[in-house]
């Protein structure tokens, strides 16, 4: 893992160094947006609506619109001198019972790492915040925001949680919260019994993501239907990169056998070295014609063989 942040969990008194790090991912599978077509990448561009320029990165600013439709513009440096105690400190605020800490005031989830100068500081911290039975409330600045947040300690490790603001969590307003709806003792009972009939131990590793799954199968079944478009402009890899992993370690063993009969200087090593190059050339010269021949090929083509394509690949999401 990387860490994504560094700073220092400030207890009282107490300053423990520590680095953090994204707990979660996503597992999301990878898609680009594509002409239809022929398979182009769809590319977007910043495009100022004023001078009807393109614009860099490097000229793009923030900017907070006022209801006359006048603009407020800030800086990369109007935010940095903002004064955020938080910026590089997880400020340890009180301690609350856990479960007074709604889930839906959950955020993200982080791991935090001590600083090799603050593991025995940690690790006590660690230990005593365990014992309580309590949680950190803090606040921390991450990605020029701050957000309140909630430690505990999961499998040895702190976790930084951090949490919506208040006014951030919408409240529920559905017109049958205001309704008296009559529910049946027998009723209430029969559900009470089926809830408990089907109770039992949450194991998170025996679900999965059915719909990913299916997802999978159905590119995985367009590579082997050859159902693959290979958009203008784009050469077939070349040969050298599909070749299995045999193959590449016996072409590694007699490259290494080579290497050591030229060290040996032996005249019979010589001679071999030369049949070997000579062989080399006739065995190379298809496969630059075969390179060729695709690189000058136009338009969108299908892939012939199944090994050209890979297998659909998935994105991580972290942050």
């Amino acid at each position: 893992m990387r860490s994504i942040w560094s700073g220092a969990i400030s207890f009282g008194l107490v300053v423990i160094p520590v680095k953090l790090y994204s707990a979660t991912e996503q597992r999301d599978i990878a898609f680009r947006q594509v002409h239809r077509e022929d398979a182009g990448r769809i590319r977007f561009r910043r495009f100022c609506t004023v001078d009807e320029e393109e614009v860099p990165y490097s000229d793009i600013a923030k900017g907070y619109e006022l209801p006359t439709g006048d603009m407020v513009v800030l800086t990369d440096d109007d935010l940095a001198e903002l004064p955020l105690v938080t910026a590089h400190r997880i400020e340890v605020l009180n301690f609350a019972p856990g479960d007074q800490v709604e889930p839906i005031m959950a955020n993200k989830s982080y791991y935090l790492e001590p600083e090799e100068a603050g593991t025995r500081a940690y690790v006590l911290f660690r230990d005593a915040l365990e014992r309580s039975g309590k949680v950190a409330v803090a606040k921390v600045a991450l990605r020029q925001r701050e957000a309140l947040a909630a430690l505990r300690v999961r499998e040895g490790v702190i976790t930084l949680e951090t949490l919506l603001w208040p006014d951030e969590v919408r409240k529920p307003d559905f017109a049958f919260l205001d309704e008296d709806i009559e529910v049946r003792p027998q009723e209430l009972k029969m559900a009470a019994s089926l809830i408990d009939t089907m109770t039992e131990d949450f194991e998170p590793d025996q679900y999965h993501d059915d719909y990913r799954e299916a997802l999978e199968a159905l590119i995985q079944a367009k590579i082997e239907g050859n159902d693959v478009v290979r958009p203008d402009g784009i050469a077939p890899p070349p040969r050298a990169q599909l070749a299995d992993l045999a193959e590449t370690l016996r072409a590694s063993v007699a490259a290494v056998k080579a290497e050591r009969g030229k060290a040996d200087g032996s005249g019979k090593a010589d001679r071999s070295g030369k049949a070997d190059r000579s062989s080399a050339r006739r065995s190379t010269t298809p496969a630059k014609a075969e390179t060729g021949d695709a690189t000058r090929t136009r338009g969108t083509s299908r892939t012939r063989a199944k090994s050209e394509t890979p297998a659909p690949s998935r994105r991580k999401k972290t942050a």
